[in-house]
């Protein structure tokens, strides 16, 4: 992104990117609980959009550790002792729906794992590190992960450990189901849940949340 601050507190909208996820939540009617796993250095600027969001739902700021995989790891530690299943979400994705949140939430219930997901439109090549293409995959099988992913809580916490016990490094948690041999489903995710990563991205979300509008 190029910013001198976490992007998450950039604004779209005359609001911080988070504030736009952190609402979505706020209205998905499955939604019972809302970590928020960053760096303490943030908390201050989070604790003050809390404040001005004057959410429905309670909110626990959780300390990120060193990689992703770690942080989700802490995120679990920190769930209220009840919650059965849990979804995580990519702060940056702030055009997810409540629907998304609540179609996943209610799919979470009758399977250990999902990914929100879109199939591919493009075709897609496999690229030596020379540049050469080296095939083609069928692009009827391919679809691009987005976030929310929903787990059973027991389970994800199962993976996790045996991540740390086989020193797997991995790019999300379905990833983690995956190397354990535990189903993960696809759930239709939405064209238009996009991950804020580039300024271009910003113009976009910019775009979309006003025409929602």
């Amino acid at each position: 992104m190029g910013s001198d601050r976490n992007k998450l507190l950039l604004t779209v909208r005359s609001q911080p990117i988070i504030a736009w996820t952190l609402k979505a939540a706020d209205a998905a009617s499955s939604i019972s609980w809302i970590g928020i796993i960053s760096q303490p250095t943030d908390w201050d600027d989070l604790k003050a959009i809390l404040a001005d969001l004057k959410l429905n739902k309670p909110v626990e700021l959780i300390a990120g550790g060193s990689t992703r995989q770690e942080s989700v790891y802490n995120g679990l530690l920190a769930l209220p002792e009840a919650a059965e299943q849990v979804l995580i979400h990519d702060g940056a994705r702030c055009l997810a729906t409540p629907d998304l949140l609540n179609a996943c939430a209610e799919a979470i219930r009758h399977c250990p794992g999902l990914i929100a997901a879109i199939p591919v439109k493009d075709t897609i090549k496999v690229v030596d590190e020379n540049g050469i293409i080296q095939s083609t995959p069928d692009r009827s099988q391919l679809w691009a992960a987005q976030t929310p992913q929903g787990f059973d809580v027991k389970l994800l916490k199962q993976c996790h450990a045996e991540g740390v016990r086989q020193g797997w490094e991995v790019t999300d948690d379905a990833a983690l189901f995956e190397k354990c041999g535990i189903e993960v489903r696809i759930v239709q995710g939405e064209e238009t849940n996009l991950k804020v990563t580039t300024p271009q991205d910003l113009a976009i979300a910019e775009f979309i949340l006003k025409s929602r509008e």
